[in-house]
């Protein structure tokens, strides 16, 4: 499975969860972003490293990173691997010896930990495709004219493989998602240009499912 390379874009508060941060992590070579929320902790972890704070006595990924390099286990990179029902799942992968072990981790902690060692961090196209926000310089418009409405004829036509006549609450209930889709998009923009991705990847889950229930 291929996979694709990510850089930390940043770290910003929750606005529904006190105490939480919206981890940031962009496609390397790409205009999609991955918004995973953690807590407070981890936050801190990652960005006393990425701004090259020192502690006076080590926290608890310092202390991994201590570990590893006194048993010279050497990690090589952080995949994000998976998510199920809503949860990230990461691995860090560890040479030892010559062997490769595979370590179980929550995101956060594999990121706390990887930008430590300094290895590069990774997710898979499916986990992206499914959570991955896409930032746009300029959105184009999926809508017909300018106060973003379809004809019903347009509706219609949107369908031909439907075997059975379209009826007249079919359209309207079409014409409301639709109705609904651009309005979520709108706000997924404002969210996005105010970096709020908490509440960007909340509005991407809402218009997905909009979408599928077509």
């Amino acid at each position: 499975m291929k996979k694709i390379r990510l850089d930390i874009i940043g770290l910003s508060s929750s606005h529904s969860q006190v105490g939480h941060y919206a981890l940031v992590l962009g496609e390397s070579n790409g205009n999609r972003r991955l918004p995973i929320i953690i807590g407070g902790p981890e936050a801190q972890a990652i960005a006393l490293e990425l701004e090259n704070i020192k502690t006076t006595r080590p926290m608890t990924h310092d202390l991994i990173y201590n570990i590893a390099q006194h048993f010279n286990l050497h990690l090589q990179e952080v995949i994000i691997n998976d998510l199920n029902e809503g949860i990230f799942y990461a691995k860090l992968i560890f040479e030892a010896n010559g062997e490769i072990h595979e370590i179980d981790s929550r995101p956060s902690d594999a990121v706390a930990i990887g930008v430590r060692f300094k290895v590069p961090i990774y997710t898979y196209e499916d986990v992206l495709a499914e959570a991955g926000i896409v930032i746009e310089e300029e959105s184009e418009s999926a809508y017909s004219d300018e106060e973003g409405g379809l004809s019903l004829a347009e509706i219609e036509k949107s369908d031909p493989m439907e075997e059975e006549p379209v009826s007249k609450t079919a359209i309207r209930e079409k014409t409301r998602d639709l109705e609904k889709i651009k309005q979520l998009t709108k706000q997924l923009e404002d969210a996005l240009a105010a970096e709020d991705y908490e509440k960007a990847a909340k509005l991407r889950d809402a218009i997905k499912q909009l979408k599928e229930s077509e």
